[in-house]
């Protein structure tokens, strides 16, 4: 048995684990009150149509209710009809699913049988009705399909919760009667042959093995094998194509992350992945030490996330997945979890604690603490080294820190990531410990159109479009790296985002500021508009005018046909006028801040050509709710090309000064000798002194 499920042994052990096991149990007691806990007789249909079809945020789901026919939108609107009853349902069967696992963990540490009951008739249930869901007719042709939700790959999500609350009950020596038995069994028999179905079709008729479906098609046949005690099948799934040591060696990259290059997509398949390890060691098979043909490991994989991780212990946002869901920061509180419990990686306390922070449980009061939790608070928050700067070559993504300044920087570079890709090479983040000041937004529900006409696309990341397009989906390259104690310079460049567009951005951290020198170059004779974009998670505040002015930018979207082009307006809000004061070069500062929660601010500087614009321009708000516009700043060219320049720095304002056409110097007002040279070069990028 694992060590995660040694509940009972917690109670005298651990000072939190009882407190912890009789909240739970009171929320298993108040939907016992409300009649919630009864199985739907209809399948669930696809979770991301439970989205406002107005506002573009998820609907509201109430754990609490039995039954739903109208579905209520945070703004008060209500949706009705067969997509948004199908999405309830999936959630409903998802949530009775946890219900049942709860009830297990809260027997097998309290010992009050009830709650073992409550966990077993959920269980007998969903397995007598598992035959009589059909194979979904109302699927997407896409999709491989499942019986209790349109998609397979959410039915093998499911089965993991319910397969790991039957083996609970029945490591506490819970006994099901024959006819239960045999249901259960008909239940396990009937998926293990659909998942084992549609393994084959992903591994050998798509030749697919590496896709995220694939590591919970393992996972939900590796809990059917162990409810089974089918030691040699487990261990023919693990060494197989496609298993668990294929899928490890292909489905994550060599640096540790996931081959989509999303966050989410990592913790989903790093999810997966633990489940199948939790599985084999019921018969002695340590997978938790398992190594790739590149190195990769899920010790890796954890190490990964608490290195992108932001200093507040969020994840960004890359390419596909949410900025902020519950269902998400559980699902980062159990690998976090399992992450310190079992591999004792300090950097995955941030991420914890800002996990249940997000679920309103700042002392941990989740299933997922008394699952996998272990040692008392301190040891789940250890005190923390700090976090040094670190490039992902393989992955794409690269992270500055320097010692002493409270900024920092992740920039993006790597493949495009397929379906789950966004069109955002260059992308920069910039980091403060009190927020995220340029955050990636994050992805809404796929079923809303916003998935394709903003958040995926160039305009809504903080990199370089042109001409109101997308950039070509492709992938970028590292040219240099370096780190010191009291630097880090990396030049990123990106040659295929646009035919005949050379795009290099500098990205130089020292002890006191952050610089970003985009430089933009075309081959042809025309000239393009050449669009540089921040997305600020907060309000700017400027010390020049910004003038009135009535336009619109208009953002170029290319359909699935690539021959049909829609346009989308964007509001431009106002204008910004430099001030008199120009250097040599004829260029202007324009000096913005930022305010960030309580005293902290962000001062941004920038360098404003003759005949650039500067621009503010009503956007969409982030995934969790796009209808509360956010103002992002275009800083805009017409030209063959352009160069763009900008500091960052905490507390108070850099100044830049262009010396020449490739020389700036920064320096920091009131401050002696703070001065630094930088000089743009072709072969080396950045040279400072």
């Amino acid at each position: 048995m694992s060590t995660a499920l040694r509940l009972g042994e917690k109670l005298g052990k651990l000072t939190w684990a009882g407190r912890t096991a009789h909240i739970l149990k009171e929320e298993i007691d108040r939907l016992q009150q409300t009649g919630s806990l009864s199985v739907p007789k209809e399948p669930g249909g696809w979770w991301h149509q439970y989205v406002c079809s107005r506002h573009h945020t998820e609907l509201m789901f109430d754990h609490m209710q039995a039954d739903a026919s109208e579905f209520l939108c945070p703004h008060g609107c209500k949706m009705e009809g067969e997509a948004y009853r199908g999405a309830w349902l999936v959630f409903k069967h998802q949530s009775l699913a946890r219900v049942a696992l709860q009830s297990a963990a809260v027997y097998a540490t309290l010992g009050d049988e009830s709650y073992a009951l409550i966990s077993k008739r959920l269980l007998v249930e969903y397995a007598e009705q598992f035959p009589l869901y059909p194979v979904h007719p109302e699927a997407q042709s896409w999709m491989l399909k499942g019986r209790a939700f349109h998609q397979a790959l959410t039915e093998a999500i499911w089965s993991t919760t319910l397969i790991r609350a039957y083996l609970l009950l029945r490591d506490e020596g819970v006994v099901f009667e024959a006819k239960e038995q045999a249901a259960i069994d008909a239940f396990l028999g009937l998926l293990a042959g659909s998942m084992e179905e549609y393994r084959h079709i992903l591994i050998h008729e798509r030749n697919n093995a590496e896709n995220n479906y694939t590591a919970w098609l393992n996972a939900s046949l590796s809990c059917v094998y162990a409810a089974r005690g089918e030691q040699a099948t487990l261990e023919a799934l693990i060494e197989g194509q496609g298993g668990f040591k294929h899928h490890l060696s292909i489905g994550v990259k060599a640096d540790q992350v996931e081959f989509e290059g999303s966050t989410y997509y990592h913790v989903f398949v790093l999810r997966a992945y633990l489940i199948s390890a939790e599985m084999a060691q019921r018969f002695g098979i340590d997978l938790y030490a398992t190594v790739g043909a590149d190195g990769q490991s899920m010790r890796g994989m954890l190490e990964a996330l608490a290195d992108l991780a932001d200093d507040q212990g969020a994840l960004p946002a890359l390419h596909d997945g949410p900025l902020a869901r519950d269902p998400y920061a559980r699902e980062i509180a159990e690998i976090a979890e399992q992450g310190l419990a079992i591999y004792g990686i300090a950097g995955l306390a941030p991420v914890l604690r800002e996990a249940y922070r997000q679920l309103d449980a700042a002392g941990g009061e989740q299933l997922e603490a008394l699952l996998y939790g272990a040692g008392e608070a301190a040891d789940r928050a250890p005190a923390l080294e700090p976090r040094r700067s670190r490039l992902w070559p393989n992955a794409g993504f690269v992270i500055g820190r320097v010692a002493g300044n409270p900024l920092s920087f992740l920039a993006d570079f790597g493949e495009h990531g397929g379906s789950h890709g966004h069109y955002d090479k260059l992308h920069l983040t910039v980091m403060h410990p009190d927020q995220t000041l340029t955050p990636d937004f994050g992805m809404v529900p796929y079923g809303s159109p916003m998935r394709k006409s903003w958040f995926a696309e160039t305009a809504s990341h903080n990199t370089v479009s042109l001409d109101g397009r997308s950039q070509a989906p492709h992938e970028g390259r590292c040219v240099r790296y370096e780190a010191t104690d009291t630097t880090v310079y990396t030049w990123l460049q990106s040659t295929e985002a646009y035919e005949g567009c050379t795009m290099n951005r500098h990205l130089l951290l020292t002890g006191d500021w952050l610089l970003d020198w985009f430089q933009v170059e075309l081959t042809g004779d025309e000239p393009k508009s050449i669009e540089w974009w921040m997305h600020p998670a907060v309000s700017l505040q400027s010390q020049q005018q910004m003038q009135g002015k009535e336009a619109v930018y208009k953002l170029l979207i290319q359909e699935k046909d690539a021959a049909t082009v829609s346009e989308q307006e964007l509001p431009i809000t106002g204008q910004f006028v430099p001030g008199d004061a120009v250097d040599k070069s004829g260029a202007a500062q324009l000096h913005m801040s930022y305010a960030l929660g309580s005293d902290a601010f962000v001062f941004h500087t920038a360098l404003v050509q003759p005949d650039d614009e500067f621009l503010a321009v009503r956007t969409p708000g982030d995934s969790v709710d796009p209808s509360k516009s956010l103002t992002a700043i275009l800083h805009r060219r017409n030209d063959r090309c352009a160069d763009f320049i900008h500091a960052y720095r905490a507390g108070s304002q850099a100044e830049l000064t262009r010396v020449s056409a490739q020389e700036i110097v920064v320096s920091v007002p009131g401050q002696s000798n703070s001065s630094i040279r930088i000089q743009l070069t072709k072969d080396k990028g950045l040279l400072f002194t």
